[in-house]
Parts: C-alpha cells; structure tokens; sequence
C-alpha cells in the first residue's frame, strides 16, 4: 500500500492531469486511496498525496452531530461555482499531519465530476462536505490548505511536519 506523502514533497506542488477516460488502472489507484484514506482516518484524499498526478479524490465523511454520511470517488472534479457566503473552519490535512489552522472557504460549492460508474455529475454540495471538496480539489492544482495562510505561519507548519518526520514521529 502507498504511503501519503508529507510537505514539502514536490509531487504535492505538481497540478494533476485530467483522465482522458477512466481505464480499469484508475479505479484500482481510486480503490487504493480509499483504503490509505480509510487507513489514516481521513475525510478526503487526492491522487498526488500518494504519488499518482491524476484527477481523483476519495471522500469519507461521517459528521455524527448532523448525521450526515457519504462516501465517494471523483474522476476529473471541478467546482462550477462558489457562493458568496464563506465559513471559517480548522482544517487540517493528511499530508501536513498534526497541523492545523483556521481557513476560509465557500459554504456552498457546485461541483462536476465523473463517478465510479463512469456517469457525469453535477451537483450542489454545502457544509463539511464542500469544505472536504474544495481542499481535496485544490490538492489536485497543488494547493494546500496552508497557501491560504501567511508565509510566516505556512513556513512555521512545514517546520514542524519536518521535525516530525525527522523525530519518526510519524
């Protein structure tokens, strides 16, 4: 099973290619990330935090406090739309692990993708899950959610992460 990668890895910065059409090899590395996500406890995973620079991302989201659940693939995702109405919210990420801060992001976002069966999606999503959707989407541009922070804090974080890993902390 691949590992996740952790920050400063350059394959995190590197923006992933769209899916001409999804071969039996994609969903295989979408099974695959499934299983790391599920593995480390994540909400979302994207292709290039394991090593792989196409456009997929995996959701896992159990919000018990709103009884809300859903569990998904997503081939060649892209936001439509984001509505004006933004939240702060603490997120964090499997790629800069035990990190996390404050971010601003659209509580509502409409979203296009491909699913597991190969039909295209469109879609409006709000909450926890369009938060989830925005991070693991900009994970495919190589964005982290630490690029909406100043340099200072960024700088301070991917110390940190590599102090951990340094440590064999993680």
């Amino acid at each position: 099973m691949k590992k996740i990668l952790f920050v400063p890895h350059p394959i995190l910065r590197q923006k992933a290619l769209d899916l001409k059409s999804i071969e039996k090899e994609d969903i295989l590395i979408a099974e695959e990330m499934k299983e790391v996500m599920l593995n480390a406890s994540g909400l979302g995973l994207a292709a290039n935090q394991i090593g792989y620079l196409k456009k997929i991302i995996t959701i896992n989201i159990e919000d018990k406090k709103n009884n809300f659940e859903t569990n998904y693939i997503l081939f060649n995702p892209k936001i439509l739309s984001y509505s004006k109405d933004k939240i702060k919210m603490e997120e964090g990420c499997l790629s800069i692990p035990q990190q996390y801060a404050d971010i601003e992001r659209s509580s509502e976002i409409e979203v296009e993708y491909i699913n597991y069966k190969k039909k295209l999606i469109k879609r409006k999503v709000k909450g926890i899950e369009a938060r989830v959707l925005q991070h693991e989407i900009d994970h495919l541009s190589g964005k982290l959610f630490i690029d909406y922070l100043s340099s200072l804090k960024r700088n301070i974080l991917i110390k940190k992460v590599k102090k951990l890993v340094k440590n064999k902390e993680i």
